[in-house]
């Protein structure tokens, strides 16, 4: 799996397409699948699912079956779904075409409107929304199958006594949005969404009857707190409601409320389903550039200069401490929980914005330069790359995507066997005594699932428990799928506004030293620097080496001594100091196989060498 994850990055330095981003695509969107709370389709595609959570919101007189799980749990947490929705609505208007090329619209859309559904479903009347069902605290103490839960399944809801501007808002926004989505496929279902969202509705509420949400649904405040006020949805709302009825009703309020409610006050560094700022401006940016601020265009000018902060401090391009963090290994890094949220929310604004300025023939304005809309969907590109195995790891963080991914996802439903293989009763418990503690692989792969992944430095550990790293969410997959989308779209034939051609080569072009060659009784080390970047005023190299097999018989055993290493290695088990022997997972080497490994380091390439090796001869039949 090494060799085939390098053999991959070589392909991306040479500037070929590096990732099979169709595949990644089908994959992300397929994630939804198995999240799915509710009675499930025919056509369910995640087959070892079976229905759960069919009682939802009976026995408080309201239908609340359907919907989302959020992550690895059982609950159903109404701000980070709707937010799931506005993106997944998102990725499919600016790529309806790529993603019907690709085959993948009708599943894109079958994914929002299970969203949607559950949404309006939340909504049954004005004043009142639903916003969670279930609770954290009961469902972590237990670990059991969606299709087993023995927890309570109350439901929380918001009303005009106790409000929930945040969540409100984003609903008002994820309905807005997905109500474009469907308005050339489905005109009625597209009014009915609009109908919930807008001004006598969904948004009038959160408008009128300010509060965050969760001070009503206290049940939500250590899993979901709405830690930026509900500032930023009202704005969030508004924007999404005027992009699908160009009512400028709403555009005069993003406009009129810009200040009062943050929109040009805060320097962002991050994008979630808690913070929408960034969004905010980038969508207020697009109204802009399309030409259509009229009397607003000022505001909308104040917007897009925060929106710039934003997309440079992706692109390290803000002087002092206004970038956003970087791993070694090129990662956009925020916080250790969940990282990859940021990643994928940061990567589609990146790739949004850079259509929006291709297509109106501008620029980024950066301090002290300005930079073409091809350095913005490079970035975007790379961040993608990282997570599909470009990275120092070689490890894909997309769950079922290439040869070396995560294996002990921090996920219910897919670590205990499938309730249609064995439907014996797991307990509340004992899923944890017997599933959770298991160190073994996950009986059902949660294919498209994106793990929290890495750390600052790059490092993962694949434990099921260690859910900052290794738990999936809905949220991180929506900008995901838009990216991928416009990356399989025709990326490869676009230009920049310079006139140039793309490289796709997401690292900067740092001059690389050569390769170097070495053989030792038949085994074969090839030694490349495979990329380089800027690091905090630090040049790194990454380097792959491979050693193959040259001889007819099979490697049983293999010695290497590594000197004048200054970074992280991974591929090889350390046995001393300098010495170095097969990784865990692999015991042997075939005649003309190859292992890979790589380490990162701000230095001149490590001196290797074979100390000792020994092969088992085949005895002929």
């Amino acid at each position: 799996m090494w060799v085939l994850g390098w053999a991959v990055l070589l392909l991306a330095s040479a500037g070929q397409s590096a990732f099979d981003y169709k595949d990644a695509l089908s994959k992300s969107i397929l994630f939804y699948e198995a999240q799915r709370s509710g009675r499930l389709p025919t056509d369910q595609r995640a087959a070892w699912r079976s229905d759960s959570a069919l009682l939802d919101g009976k026995s408080q007189g309201v239908d609340l079956v359907g919907g989302y799980y959020d992550a690895g749990d059982n609950v159903k947490f109404g701000l980070p779904m709707a937010f799931t929705i506005t993106m997944m609505s998102w990725s499919a208007i600016e790529f309806h075409k790529q993603l019907q090329s690709s085959g993948q619209l009708g599943y894109t859309l079958d994914a929002i409107k299970w969203g949607a559904d559950y949404l309006v479903k939340a909504h049954p009347q004005p004043n009142v929304l639903w916003g969670e069902v279930g609770d954290g605290f009961t469902d972590h103490f237990c670990w059991q199958r969606p299709e087993d839960m023995t927890t309570p399944r109350k439901a929380y809801k918001i009303d005009a006594s106790n409000p929930g501007s945040d969540l409100a808002g984003e609903t008002a926004a994820a309905l807005a949005a997905a109500s474009i989505v469907f308005r050339r496929h489905n005109a009625a279902y597209a009014n009915n969404l609009l109908a919930h969202s807008k001004q006598a509705s969904l948004f009038q509420f959160a408008d009128t009857h300010r509060g965050k949400y969760d001070a009503s649904i206290s049940v939500a405040q250590k899993f979901y707190n709405s830690k930026s006020g509900y500032a930023d949805e009202l704005l969030w709302a508004a924007l999404w409601l005027h992009q699908a009825t160009h009512d400028d009703f709403y555009l005069s309020y993003a406009a009129n409320n810009a200040g009062t409610l943050g929109g040009l006050g805060w320097d962002m560094k991050e994008f979630s389903w808690d913070v929408k700022y960034a969004g905010v401006q980038v969508l207020a940016s697009k109204v802009l550039l399309q030409g259509r601020g009229g009397q607003h265009a000022s505001v909308l000018r104040s917007y897009q200069s925060k929106a710039n902060f934003f997309l440079c401090a992706c692109l390290q391009k803000n002087g002092g401490g206004g970038n956003v963090q970087r791993t070694p290994g090129g990662l956009l890094y925020v916080r250790s929980w969940n990282n990859m949220q940021y990643v994928t929310g940061a990567a589609f604004l990146l790739t949004v914005y850079s259509d929006y300025l291709a297509s109106s023939g501008q620029q980024l304005q950066c301090p002290g330069q300005r930079v073409g809309s091809g350095e913005l969907l490079r970035m975007a590109q790379s961040q993608v790359d990282y997570i599909l195995g470009d990275n120092p790891r070689a490890t894909s963080y997309m769950v079922g995507f290439g040869a070396n991914f995560p294996q002990e996802v921090h996920h219910r439903a897919s670590s205990i066997v499938s309730y249609k293989v064995n439907p014996s009763f797991v307990s509340c418990r004992g899923g944890y005594a017997t599933w959770y503690k298991r160190r073994d692989r996950d009986p059902n792969i949660l294919t498209g699932a994106v793990v929290g992944g890495p750390d600052q430095n790059d490092n993962f550990a694949d434990e099921r428990d260690n859910f900052e790293q290794t738990e999936p969410a809905i949220y991180t997959n929506g900008p995901l799928m838009g990216v991928l989308a416009r990356l399989h779209g025709g990326y490869y034939n676009s230009r920049d506004d310079s006139g140039s051609d793309l490289n796709t080569n997401p690292v900067e072009a740092l001059p690389l030293p050569p390769t170097s060659a070495a053989s030792h009784d038949s085994v074969e080390l090839t030694h490349e620097t495979v990329a380089s970047w800027l690091f905090k005023g630090q040049t790194y190299y990454k380097y792959a080496v491979n050693a193959t097999n040259a001889s007819k018989h099979t490697l049983s055993s293999l010695n290497l001594r590594i000197d004048n290493l200054q970074g992280p290695l991974w591929g090889l088990t350390k046995t001393d100091a300098t010495t170095y022997t097969f990784p865990e997972w692999l015991h042997s080497l075939s005649p003309h196989g190859s292992l890979v490994f790589v380490y990162i380091q701000p230095a001149a390439a490590a001196k290797v060498q074979v100390l000792s090796s020994s092969w088992v001869e085949e005895r002929a039949s």
